[in-house]
């Protein structure tokens, strides 16, 4: 089984990589973001414990978050693998992660994050921006806020994943396909 953490500042591609990966290696596709709105939206029980922090501006613990993921494995046991994508942000959710993996016999196999330039990244969420209709990929200080903020918090995993040999970095920039093809490389390398 392969499960692959994919990682990288706002802007690197994630969303997109992700798309063609799951096809490629018929893997599942987790956004903890999309989960939590699927669920609220659904009113599951969880989703509706879920927005009950969101609603007051609080984070969803560590302990909801894992639940609801662990609801998404479950519901493909015969998935060849996953990629999560949004998860883990912190040392304590990736030792929660490496846990829910253990607990269905897995494990994460690698983290692959997309390294790109910040300037980069800020040009690209502008331009998301102007389709999207996301008010946060609009506004220049907001988006170099959430990159740092990226930095600040989430980045720390890189040592997290080197200290176990499952840290890849991968050249984030170029057309789709040319990232396409360098994780690929990765992956089929592992």
């Amino acid at each position: 089984m392969t499960n692959l953490v994919l990682f990288g500042p706002p802007g690197a591609g994630k969303g997109t990589q992700a798309e063609f990966l799951k096809k490629k290696y018929n893997l599942v596709h987790i956004s903890t973001g999309d989960v939590f709105r699927h669920n609220i939206k659904n009113q599951t029980p969880l989703g509706t414990l879920a927005k009950s922090y969101i609603d007051k501006g609080d984070l969803v613990p560590d302990e909801l978050t894992i639940k609801l993921l662990n609801a998404e494995v479950d519901k493909t046991p015969t998935a060849k693998g996953f990629i999560f994508d949004g998860f883990p942000r912190t040392h304590a959710q990736a030792d929660a992660l490496a846990g829910l993996m253990q607990s269905k016999n897995s494990e994460i196999t690698a983290m692959i994050a997309l390294e790109v330039e910040d300037e980069i990244l800020i040009n690209r969420l502008l331009e998301r921006g102007k389709t999207s209709g996301r008010t946060d990929d609009a506004d220049t200080s907001i988006i170099k806020n959430r990159i740092t903020e990226y930095y600040n918090k989430t980045a720390i995993l890189k040592d997290y994943y080197t200290a176990q040999n499952k840290y890849y970095g991968v050249n984030g920039v170029g057309s789709i396909e040319e990232i396409t093809i360098r994780l690929s490389s990765v992956i089929e390398g592992l």
